[in-house]
């Protein structure tokens, strides 16, 4: 019984329908479907399943797929990522910016690098017995310093073209001893020392570490005559205590050119030393990472 019912159902499905469009005024026959139950339900069905299938690529292939709720874009945190990277990048670079432009306007004011500049009583070493007498000659050394040739790295000078585009592009740079002495207080800034302190013989000349351009050379109460130069890559050398200065501001130096003459100015001097200090993008480093003392 259950299967002559199955049967009849079948057929059912397969009987022939007649769909016909007439015009309602003149009642003429415009279309007619032959059709079954069988065709309409297959006729559904793939049409369901071309608009699914539509839908399916259009969310998982194209854009569309964003707008809906819960569902992000794969790519979408790896670009905030780098986008943070970016930022933090432009930060620390706008930060040692400005770090550098309030250094180099307190060098051409004549001012320290800090406003506390002073030294712990306890990184202040004795000098008293050095002695440090003018002689007679004193005119005549200055001007024998001044005139004298200065002795450049000259390993470099037969590709001083290639080595200063080298530099410009942030190769390695070879920095010059500023004077031959002895290191008696060395660089630490927990202590506010942002360099190092060398003594030498009297009246020795004190040298350019790198070629430059003087941006200060002048009198301070507390560093007594100084000169800073700037050099490639965002460098300031920068020398204090001298007893004289040999460059003016807006001089062009070169590696070992002689610059100032060592001394004993200063309120911040206690004896005749070079005060010597090596700044890179506005923050102070150490001189003995850069120079072979």
């Amino acid at each position: 019984m259950k299967k002559q019912k199955d049967k009849k159902r079948l057929k059912k499905l397969r009987y022939k329908y007649r769909l016909v469009l007439i015009n309602e005024d003149n009642f003429e026959q415009k279309i007619s479907f032959r059709l079954s139950q069988l065709n309409v339900i297959g006729a559904l069905s793939v049409f369901s399943l071309f608009w699914m299938a539509v839908m399916i690529y259009l969310l998982a292939f194209t854009s569309l797929r964003e707008y809906i709720p819960g569902y992000t874009d794969p790519n979408l945190s790896s670009q905030i990522y780098k986008m943070e990277l970016s930022l933090d990048s432009l930060a620390y670079k706008n930060s040692l910016q400005n770090q550098y432009m309030m250094n180099l306007q307190k060098i051409l004011r004549g001012e320290d690098f800090e406003d506390d500049m002073s030294i712990d009583s306890s990184a202040v070493y004795d000098y008293s017995d050095i002695e440090n007498k003018i002689s007679a000659e004193d005119s005549l050394l200055r001007s024998e310093v001044e005139n004298q040739n200065a002795y450049n790295l000259y390993f470099y000078d037969a590709q001083s073209t290639e080595y200063d585009r080298n530099v410009e592009n942030g190769g390695a740079m070879v920095f010059f001893k500023p004077i031959q002495g002895i290191i008696t207080n060395h660089y630490n800034s927990a202590a506010k020392h942002y360099g190092i302190d060398l003594v030498s013989e009297r009246n020795d000349a004190v040298k350019a570490v790198y070629d430059g351009m003087v941006i200060f050379a002048d009198w301070t109460i507390n560093t007594g005559y100084v000169i800073a130069i700037q050099h490639p890559n965002n460098f300031i050398s920068v020398y204090k205590h001298n007893s004289a200065l040999l460059k003016q501001q807006g001089d062009i130096v070169k590696s070992g050119d002689p610059i100032a003459i060592i001394g004993d100015s200063g309120e911040q001097s206690s004896g005749p030393h070079l005060h010597f200090e090596l700044w890179a993008n506005g923050s102070s480093v150490n001189p003995l990472d850069y120079i072979n003392f």
